[in-house]
């Protein structure tokens, strides 16, 4: 654990809430709701053991943080079952779950004056992550309350909030003291290695990323049916 417990208890916080916002986008399903929590769990005992510092091992251990939920993501999109939990989703609770990147973003910024990031993940560098964020609530009311947002629209806001991510993830990932490093070296991203901040990538980041995906099919299969 990094020795900021301000931070630490305001992103464990920030990680909870997106849980309970992704809960009730599915329903309250209890079977999202334990899940969450056991790998939540799973992922803070791993790194707090430094297990993910070994920036030099191969294939790379920081796989296991984020490797589980990218092919939990496949199975939902490409197994029966999978499609029925997709056809549950709340769209509108999915568009009001990007305002977590407000919090998200703002946490960044405080882990980059402790140094524990670099500037370039933050909106301050080529992060406009928070764009995302500060945008959801209102496109959702729009959208879904007022009725005043196209289908089309509200599809073409998921894909560029879609690109905002990978743009982030990608900076994260070469500012990361991996070999392959390219950003950063003077302040690496180092953050998301130690608990509660692997619950960005590890949970919070995939959340994100279904919440897009999910939604942009629900909004093509409407149009379809």
């Amino acid at each position: 654990m990094l020795p900021l417990p301000f931070l630490n208890g305001i992103f464990v916080l920030i990680t909870f809430l997106c849980l309970w916002l992704f809960y009730r986008a599915a329903g309250k399903s209890k079977n999202v709701l334990y899940l969450s929590v056991l790998w939540l769990l799973l992922q803070a005992l791993i790194a707090m053991t430094g297990f993910y510092r070994n920036f030099e091992a191969f294939p790379p251990r920081f796989a296991l943080a984020i490797g589980p939920m990218l092919l939990f993501i496949l199975f939902l999109f490409t197994t029966t079952r999978g499609k029925n939990f997709l056809d549950t989703l709340d769209t509108a609770r999915l568009t009001y779950l990007h305002a977590i990147r407000i919090p998200v973003e703002l946490t960044l910024l405080l882990l980059f004056i402790e140094g524990a990031v670099p500037q370039i993940m933050t909106f301050e560098g080529r992060n406009f992550d928070i764009l995302a964020g500060l945008s959801a609530p209102f496109v959702a009311y729009f959208a879904f309350i007022r009725g005043a947002m196209s289908r089309k629209a509200l599809i073409a806001w998921n894909i560029i909030c879609l690109m905002l991510l990978f743009n982030v993830v990608i900076t994260a990932v070469l500012s990361a003291p991996f070999p392959f490093q390219q950003f950063a070296f003077d302040q690496p991203n180092i953050a998301v290695f130690y608990y509660p901040f692997i619950w960005l990538p590890a949970y919070i980041v995939p959340i994100v990323l279904l919440s897009h995906l999910a939604a942009i099919r629900n909004l093509i299969n409407k149009k379809n049916s």
